[in-house]
């Protein structure tokens, strides 16, 4: 589990760098240029982004023992999307630079043994878990920011690797959020790149499957996108479904956020 931590700090880190790159050329005609997410701007994905970081690194902080303020969700919410767009595109890089920062500077003690009250969760999880759940959250908001500018956009390929691992494992209970199983008639198993995904009564993906009832043809990031509802066309880039069910199938199981 200490390299998928490492990994998924690693991935994070180059997330933050490519989309930081990306930002710091946008002009403000291009920051409200509709996103990836078609009911955010540019400027509204970096906002969500970047009050995700500035919440979500309170906990962290606190569970390696410093001192944080307690300052009420909506609150911060409030202050976010009532600012100006350049505000909220320099307030992303601030604020998930900070958390960055954070996590980057920890231990390999504290990154094996550190737990997070995350709040909303039933009882504190590993660090692994919440920042696979950040990781996630990341690279599919940055592909919403990048595909404004670039319709060949994909989900990074190294963040796409660690999250699909990620899902097979510490945040694999996410898929009970994101997917809605019931809307497929029967179980299925599906071959994605380098793992399977079985849909019964819940979801779950493993690390491999012996017979397998269809097959997902296209990359790790494809399938990454599929399980966040961005699978679509015109950004679907030529993928298919052989077998039992189709593309359109996963796209009803899998609506998005």
């Amino acid at each position: 589990m200490s390299q998928l931590v490492d990994r998924t700090i690693t991935a994070l880190r180059s997330e933050h760098d490519t989309l930081a790159r990306l930002v710091r050329t946008l002009t403000d005609d291009q920051l409200a240029t509709t996103s990836g997410a078609a009911e955010w701007t540019v400027a509204q994905a970096l906002s969500h982004l970047g009050s995700g970081a500035e919440i979500g690194r309170a906990p962290i902080a606190r569970a390696a023992g410093e001192t944080v303020a307690a300052e009420d969700n909506q609150t911060i919410w409030a202050r976010w999307n009532a600012s100006a767009p350049r505000a909220q595109a320099e307030g992303f890089l601030e604020h998930n630079g900070h958390w960055l920062e954070l996590v980057e500077a920890f231990t390999p003690d504290q990154r094996s043994a550190l737990t997070v009250d995350l709040g909303f969760l039933p009882e504190p999880v590993p660090l692994l878990t919440a920042l696979g759940m950040r990781l996630n959250e990341v690279a599919n908001h940055s592909w919403d920011v990048r595909v404004a500018f670039d319709p060949h956009a994909e989900v990074d390929a190294d963040s796409a690797a660690v999250v699909v691992d990620l899902l097979a494992g510490p945040v694999g209970f996410m898929l009970s959020f994101l997917a809605k199983p019931a809307e497929l008639a029967a179980p299925v198993s599906v071959a994605i790149p380098g793992a399977g995904l079985v849909i019964d009564d819940a979801v779950a993906v493993v690390d491999h499957l012996e017979s397998p009832s269809a097959t997902f043809n296209g990359p790790p990031e494809a399938f990454v996108r599929l399980i966040s509802g961005r699978l679509k066309a015109p950004y679907d880039n030529g993928v298919t479904v052989d077998g039992s069910i189709t593309l359109d199938d996963l796209r009803r199981v899998f609506p998005g956020f």
